[in-house]
């Protein structure tokens, strides 16, 4: 099982380092098989959503591109999004970044 180091901080009332935490729990008899460390994304994830292809069709000026159709949800009407990916079909769920957001390398 994965837990996060910060939600089980909030459980333990304690200020250590990842590492001595998975120390002390395994001295309890806890086994930590490992602890990984992720990074967030600069910037954050402000913009992006998840969608629903709805529609997705050859484009028909480019063999490697499609176009879809793809609901957002929240009463906003469906929007239409040029893709590249060629595994894209309907009914699949997709991140969009929706106008105006900034996505950093």
């Amino acid at each position: 099982m994965r837990i996060s180091y910060n939600w089980l901080k909030q459980f333990l009332k304690i200020d250590w380092k990842s590492e001595e935490t998975a120390a002390l729990l395994t001295d309890l008899g806890l086994e930590v098989e490992g602890v990984e460390k992720f990074e967030s994304l600069k910037g954050g994830l402000d913009g992006v959503v998840v969608g629903s292809v709805i529609t997705c069709e050859k484009h028909p000026d480019a063999d490697k591109l499609k176009i879809t159709t793809v609901d957002l949800g929240n009463n906003q009407p469906p929007i239409q999004i040029v893709c590249g990916a060629p595994n894209v079909a309907v009914g699949q769920k997709v991140a969009v970044a929706t106008i105006g957001t900034k996505l950093y390398d």
